[in-house]
This record gives structure tokens, C-alpha cells and sequence, in this order.
């Protein structure tokens, strides 16, 4: 089996729905793929951007690539407002990953995206900005092999040997 890097930064996003009134919004982003609960990420809370929030984070994944050719695999990136009686719903962005990866490897497997933040049937009301880069196909037991030597390295003391 194959698979591949997806490297995802979250730039920005601008004229968000304000849904807060008294006090100032901060935003932050969760990312899902394929509607995988375990492969959740989130960007640090923008606490400065309000509307107009700016977090250029970068998650990095490894996606199978059977993911990659099928049109129902998504990438769905939703906003809220970090408050403390409970995090408030801003909207979302829907993504095909076949989509995203066939732009992309007309311009050299990366690419620069703005999309309409949407919330349920209403309108859209702002735009989320991302980057994102697919690296080569990999098996997937090169990839395990290369992220466990990866992780043993970060985890061992130094100085020993």
C-alpha cells in the first residue's frame, strides 16, 4: 500500500462572521480528512485577528493514496471562536482531496487556495486561505520505518550513545 505527505499550512482567514459581541474573537482552525476523528489538528487561537484572523501553521499528514483518487475524501477545515463557556461555531471549508491534489500537480504539487467559509446552506461570509503540498508516493511501511527512526532520534538523550 501507498501513500502520501500532505503538508497543510492554514494562513489566514478575513471577514469572518463576528460571533461575538462584547468581547474579542479568537480563532482558531480544526482540521479532519476523510471524516477521521484520529487525524485532527488544530492551529494555535489567533487571540489578535478577531474577523480577520493569521496563524501560518503547518500540520503535516500521511495519506493513503487511494484517499487521494477518490472524489468523496475530504479535507474540511472549520472555524470557531475560543470563549470560555464553550467554543463558539464560526463556519467551514469542504475540499476534495482528489480535487486539491489535481490542482496542485498541474502547478508542481503545491499550491496557494482561498475558499468561502460556509455555514450549513446560509451564505458564505469571509474566506479561509491555505497551502498545501503533496510529497512523492512512498510505501507505506518506508514511511512507519522512516517516522519511527524519526521519532527514536527526537526521544533519545542526548549525549549518549
Amino acid at each position: 500500500m501507498e501513500c502520501r505527505k500532505l503538508e497543510l499550512t492554514i494562513n489566514s482567514a478575513n471577514d469572518l462572521r463576528e460571533v461575538r459581541r462584547i468581547f474579542k474573537m479568537k480563532v482558531y482552525a480544526k482540521v479532519f480528512i476523510g471524516g477521521n476523528q484520529v487525524m485532527e489538528k488544530r492551529t494555535p487561537v489567533d487571540k489578535h485577528g478577531q474577523t480577520n484572523p493569521a496563524w501560518n501553521y503547518t500540520m503535516k499528514y500521511s495519506i493513503s493514496e487511494s484517499w487521494i483518487h477518490h472524489h468523496g475524501t475530504m479535507l474540511v477545515i472549520k472555524l470557531y471562536c475560543k470563549r470560555k463557556l464553550g467554543d463558539r461555531y464560526i463556519g467551514e471549508v469542504h475540499q476534495s482531496l482528489k480535487q486539491l491534489y489535481d490542482y496542485a500537480y498541474l502547478t508542481g504539487g503545491s499550491a496557494m487556495v482561498c475558499f468561502p467559509v460556509q455555514m450549513g446552506s446560509a451564505e458564505s461570509q469571509g474566506q479561509l486561505c491555505f497551502t498545501y503540498r503533496f510529497g512523492e508516493k512512498v510505501a507505506i511501511e518506508k514511511q512507519m520505518l522512516a517516522e519511527s527512526i524519526a521519532s527514536f532520534l527526537l526521544t533519545s538523550p542526548s549525549g549518549s550513545t
